[in-house]
């Protein structure tokens, strides 16, 4: 089987977002594989070993992107393919991330596309399915188990704290949601074979892109962070002041009665 993983580089979970002058500050920020990305790439290397074939991660940025494909490689994944655009684009919408990867993906005969469900970062599940749409396959969201017999598949999907059965057939495009499976770890032998593993880096020029066919769609009109939150308040004392004292500050502060 021909299997694809869209990988995106975000902010690690744990890191302190800084904003100043309107963008989100980079330098010194540490940055991980998008964490629903993970299950993408674990189920790809499941898929693999149980019905044969190669795993092919892609991903669309700059030349620090290569950690976390080498961090796929390390996982188990053969082939990594960076699409760096460092040269060429300031910034990507996600039509235009969705476009450069369907370029890319037109003639590689996918059988299997894998996603994360969504990008901890942005937020929107738009890419998968676009590449999907542009590549005029079949796609299934937020899937939680995946069968394949030969060309058929059967999915579990959640959809919103209940679970959906659908048949479908390859080729195909699913996007991974939390539940899927538990990615692994990479192993140090793992790391070892990882840096001799193929990673291909291509230019918009290579995919016959011009920057026009990429033009952003979307302005971002400001960046801000959530209003920080007050400390809560314990109330102290007998229990009839206690319930007097939160009925005044309900009406007082929180105005909802």
């Amino acid at each position: 089987m021909n299997i694809f993983v869209l990988v995106k580089r975000t902010f690690d979970t744990e890191e302190k977002i800084v904003i100043q002058n309107g963008k989100i500050q980079e330098d010194g920020a540490e940055f991980i594989i998008n964490p629903y990305d993970e299950y993408a790439i674990e189920e790809a290397i499941q898929i693999r070993d149980a019905k044969g074939g190669k795993v092919v991660v892609v991903t669309i940025g700059g030349e620090d992107s290569e950690k976390q494909l080498r961090t796929a490689l390390a996982m188990g994944a053969d082939e990594a393919v960076l699409i760096n655009t460092e040269d060429d684009l300031d910034e990507l919408d996600q039509g235009a991330a969705a476009y450069i990867l369907a370029e890319y993906l037109k003639d590689k005969d996918a059988d299997l596309i894998l996603a994360g469900n969504v990008a901890i970062d942005g937020g929107t599940g738009q890419v998968g399915p676009r590449v999907a749409d542009l590549l005029g396959i079949n796609y299934v969201t937020t899937i939680t188990n995946l069968e394949i017999d030969g060309t058929n598949v059967k999915i579990v999907r959640d959809v919103e704290g209940d679970l959906e059965t659908i048949e479908t057939s390859l080729p195909l495009l699913v996007t991974a949601q939390q539940g899927l499976n538990e990615p692994r770890y990479p192993s140090l032998p793992g790391i070892m074979k990882a840096k001799k593993k193929p990673l291909a880096e291509l230019e918009l020029d290579d995919l016959d892109i011009d920057e026009d066919d990429v033009e952003l769609k979307i302005e971002t009109v400001e960046i801000f962070l959530p209003p920080q939150k007050s400390a809560g308040r314990i109330l102290e004392g007998e229990l009839s002041a206690q319930v007097k004292e939160l009925v005044n500050l309900l009406h007082t502060e929180a105005k909802v009665v």
